[in-house]
């Protein structure tokens, strides 16, 4: 169970989101604190990935982030997520004890390195996402096939969405659909570079769901993707932690 502390940094996070590129219109007010998501630990032998898939790293101890294997620092990597979540990153490079990772801390593109001696379990996610923004679409990959397609709503010309490679952070709940955000929320490891002037929020990213269904196949957001709740609590159910998002044009 959380404790008061963790309850009230995941309610503060997730505020942050509700004020960056995601909402739009009508956003003003953050979701209640999501609820509480249980992770199966992955069962990985020292030395050993098994499976098939991309390889992903289950953070069991807080960690720092370098800019090269045994370089300078560029943040911290605290074992749970700023919503409470498990830490589970998307490891896209290796060298030797080192892992190279995907992490809201850095800079969209931005891999960070991080020791792999301690500390870290080691597996693979068959699952994978896929964003193409101009065609308001979202492919969902398992062992490489496609096995969904989602319609989304995309950032507008003048807050489009980022592209680039990104991973699943969170998978959370709201208080109800009339939220901006609908029933729920994947939050991304990517940020929105392109806020309005003015703009005193933060800026991540996040697939959601939205009360404003009518928005999903436009250009709308203010960043973020929007989908329907039905296809979000698919993809809540569904998605693991970890699972890369390549969104490209």
């Amino acid at each position: 169970m959380r404790t008061a502390a963790a309850r009230a940094a995941a309610a503060l996070a997730l505020a942050a989101l509700a004020v960056s590129g995601c909402g739009g219109a009508g956003s003003e007010k953050a979701p209640a604190a999501p609820a509480p998501q249980t992770v199966a630990r992955p069962a990985a032998r020292p030395g050993v990935i098994p499976g098939h898939g991309t390889v992903t790293a289950f953070v069991t101890a807080d960690k720092v982030l370098r800019a090269r294997p045994g370089g300078r620092t560029l943040a911290r990597l605290p074992r749970h997520t700023g919503f409470g979540s498990p830490r589970i990153v998307a490891v896209v490079s290796r060298r030797g004890r080192w892992l190279g990772v995907l992490a809201p801390e850095l800079r969209n593109g931005q891999v960070g390195w991080i020791d792999g001696r301690r500390g870290v379990r080691l597996y693979r996610i068959d699952w994978s996402l896929e964003v193409s923004l101009s065609k308001r679409l979202l492919l969902v990959r398992r062992g490489g096939k496609v096995v969904d397609r989602v319609r989304v709503a995309v950032g507008r010309p003048s807050a489009p969405t980022p592209t680039g490679l990104f991973a699943v952070t969170d998978k959370l709940t709201t208080s109800g659909a009339d939220s901006p955000y609908g029933c729920c929320v994947l939050p991304l490891t990517g940020h929105q570079p392109s806020l309005p002037q003015g703009w005193g929020g933060g800026d991540r990213l996040a697939i959601h769901a939205t009360p404003a269904e009518q928005s999903i196949g436009h250009a709308a957001s203010l960043g973020c993707l929007r989908a329907t709740g039905t296809d979000m609590r698919r993809l809540l159910r569904e998605i693991p932690l970890g699972t890369r998002v390549q969104i490209h044009r």
